[in-house]
Order: C-alpha cells, then structure tokens, then sequence
C-alpha cells in the first residue's frame, strides 16, 4: 500500500501533523510506502523559500490583515478555487505519476483544494485519478470552508463540534471521522498514572519561534512560586535563550527540543500559544493548558475550545503571571482539567485512520 501525505510548513503544525500521521500508519502498516510532500516546495522550488517567508511576515507583522483576508474567505463557499491553480495541478499530476499513490492524505487546505480539484478534472475525462481516495486533516479545531471540497472522501476531524459543523454545511455525516489532531505516538501513550513527582512541574512554551514574552518580572514572578521547578522552551529564539538562562534558581531554560514529551510527561500544567498539535498533545498527555492570548484567528477558534471544554485556561492582555501561579497551586482545578481532557480523549475515534487504511488495501487486493 502507498499513501501520499501532502502538506505545507505554513508553520510547522501541518508539518508536524503529517509526520505523525506517517508513523501512525507505519505503525500499523510497516510495509507500507507513507511519503510526506511538502507540496508547494515541490511546485515551486525556486520560489518556496520566499513564498513561505512572505506568510511569516503576515502572521508575526501583519496579523490584522491575515485576520481580515481569514474572515473575509469564512464568509465564502466550499471548494473554492486556489492561488495559481493550473500551476499547481500540473505539478500535482506529476507528483502522482511518480508515487501513483493508492490514497491521499491533506494536512493542508491549499492541498486538500487541489487534489479535489484534479479528481474534478479527471472525472471530466474519464482519468483514472477519478478514484483515488482523499482524506482531508484538519489541524485546527475549526471548518472554514477552505477546507471543504466536493470530492474529499472522509474528514478527518479533530471535534464533534468541527463534525457539527461540517454536518452543518452539507457534508455527510459517513465521511467524517473525529480522531482528534494528529500526534506523535509518544503523546498517545503518555500516562498520567506513570509520572514521577518532584514537586510541582511548569512547562512554559512558545512553539517553534520562541514567542514568550521578554518582561523580566513575568519569569520573577513564576520563579516565586513555591515548591515549583519551570522549564522554558525557547525553541529557535536564541536572543530570548541567552536572555533568560541561568538567572533564577527555579527556573531550567532550553533551546530548540525534540523529545518535547518527555516534559509533557512530568508536567503539571503547560502555558504556551494555542496552536491545534500543542493543544492535542496536550490533550493526550492529559496535561492542563493555560493559553497565552491568541491573535491569529485560527488560534481564537483553539482556544475558545479549550475554554468551553473546561481543559484549560486563556490568558487576558494584561499581566497572567500571577494567574499562573494561582491556578498551578490549586490542585482541585488541575485535577478537574485534566478529568474532562480525559472525556475528550474518550470521545476521540483514536483507530479511524488505520481502519480507513485497512479498507483501501483490500479493496487495492480485491481490484
């Protein structure tokens, strides 16, 4: 069996997102060919690299304008059509004919658009891209319609409000799955029950990019708390690195890390950006989240779920230092947390996927 990820490091989450899903499913299928593509690199590799700093631009400098074009498209239709479209199915019809993949799996709504789009295409001339199936990942707890298209054949879904709301917008109930964001299996088999006590443990993070705030006072204040021991993740922000580490005794600082988990595990409860993969894996870690305040619409949308499913908290604009500490001391509401992230796990169809998969290498064998 071949699967084809297709996907694109707007941010690494949809990146992320694709690789887990790439060892769930040689997981489950080891002789299987799981490829991940980071589709516009392959359409346009002279131009990628500028391509991608223009969205970091737009998303670090010109949030309001992202958000504005974000709500403007909300108001819009599905299977709408994308940005250099033609360019891109040509390119797209390539990329197959070199894989000829027996699925398609989108972690991104521009390669969810242009799959379908192509399937389009081919039922018009009777091509046998017609019949190749194409899973859309949403990786966000969201359902703009940019990631509804007419010819995808299951969602993949992270909520039963997202399922609500497709169902909601015309999309059968059948071809949508809620199996959460997907996340590395060494978040899923995190067990509360297994972690090693050493005090009260705060983990402190601002994704890739290290956006953490830089007021000295913030980290004073978290280093005050009694009886507990923060680690800060810096990610790439080496500036912010060299700022902070070794200035307090309570307080561990770290530079880019890949085995994240390991301090999911011992954590009490983790304060970051309310990005969806942060926000599942902590879901799976059944660790409480409290949210920095969102500004793009997509992290408004996670963190008015966490919110409303009681798993965590959302900072205002003013100081949240001391809101930190009230909350991590409080050990009936961490407790009550992690409970409901518990119900939210139960909820997830966590097997979806490979049974998906399973399906379509028989019927690969049956044809």
């Amino acid at each position: 069996m071949k699967i084809l990820i297709l996907t694109g490091k707007f941010g690494m989450g949809h990146w992320n997102a694709s690789q887990s899903l790439r060892q769930q499913l040689l997981g489950r299928f080891p002789d299987a060919v799981v490829t991940v593509e980071d589709l516009p690199t392959y359409v346009l590799p002279n131009a990628s690299g500028a391509f991608y700093k223009f969205f970091h631009l737009a998303v670090t400098r010109g949030r309001s304008l992202f958000n504005a074009y974000y709500r403007l498209t909300a108001l819009g239709h599905a299977d709408a059509r994308a940005p250099l479209e033609g360019l891109f199915l040509d390119k797209l019809a390539e990329l197959l004919e070199r894989y000829r993949p027996d699925a398609v799996i989108a972690t991104h709504p521009l390669c969810a658009q242009i799959v379908s789009r192509l399937k389009e295409e081919a039922a018009r001339k009777e091509h046998c891209y017609l019949d190749l199936p194409l899973f859309t990942c949403i990786t966000d707890v969201s359902s703009h319609p940019e990631w509804i298209n007419r010819n995808t054949d299951c969602y993949l879904v992270p909520s039963l409000e997202v399922k609500e709301s497709l169902m909601e917008k015309g999309v059968l109930p059948a071809r949508i799955c809620v199996t959460g964001i997907p996340v590395r299996e060494e978040f899923r088999s995190l067990s509360r029950e297994r972690m090693s006590k050493n005090g009260r443990q705060l983990l402190v993070m601002g994704g890739g990019l290290g956006l953490l705030p830089t007021d000295e006072g913030f980290y004073e204040t978290l280093n005050r708390i009694p009886g507990t021991h923060t680690t800060i993740i810096t990610g790439c922000n080496k500036k912010l690195f060299r700022q902070l580490k070794g200035r307090w005794e309570n307080i561990e600082v770290l530079g880019y890390v890949e085995r994240v988990w390991e301090y999911l595990e011992e954590a009490d409860m983790i304060v970051t950006k309310p990005g969806g993969i942060t926000l599942f894996e902590s879901i799976f870690a059944q660790v409480p989240i409290y949210s920095w305040p969102p500004v793009l619409c997509q992290e408004c949308n996670n963190a008015r779920w966490l919110a409303d499913k009681g798993i965590g908290w959302v900072a205002g604009q003013g100081e949240c230092a001391q809101e930190i500490r009230e909350i991590l001391m409080d050990e009936g509401r961490l407790a009550q947390a992690a409970a409901r992230m518990a119900r939210v796990k139960r909820q997830l169809e966590v097997d979806a996927v490979n049974q998906l998969m399973e399906a379509i290498a028989v019927s690969q064998e049956v044809a």
